[in-house]
């Protein structure tokens, strides 16, 4: 058994999950469905949204990187190659909020996005 906590809206839910015998997995404690699809998900492929910075080529004295995030979660495991890419990448001026650093990462369809307007 495994617990987790749903952090998909604001009430917090306590989960239980167990493996069934059939191999489908069994989820106590939602209080709604979103429950279940958190847990699913987060059993068999955890995603987080990453949030970074990367350089930026002109850089002031007082800026010197540009803050990110993805535009949909990553797979957890291949965090540490994208965070690889966006410490690699270098940014010029002007960069507006939105702006994709990095667009469709690998084809995963992930873009990185600036979070900051920099001009």
């Amino acid at each position: 058994m495994r617990n987790l906590t749903c952090i998909v809206c604001p009430i917090g839910c306590a989960l239980e999950v167990d493996g069934g015998a059939d191999g489908n997995l069994i989820i106590n404690g939602n209080k709604c469905p979103r429950g279940n699809v958190y847990a699913q998900e987060e059993i068999k492929a955890p995603k987080r949204i990453v949030t970074a910075t990367a350089s930026l080529i002109t850089a002031s004295a007082s800026i010197r990187r540009v803050p990110v995030k993805t535009s949909v979660p990553c797979l957890r495991e291949k965090i540490p190659a994208l965070l690889d890419d966006i410490y690699k990448v270098k940014v010029s001026l002007p960069v507006k909020a939105g702006d994709a650093v990095i667009a469709d990462w690998k084809g995963e369809g992930i873009d990185v996005v600036a979070t900051r307007t920099i001009v």
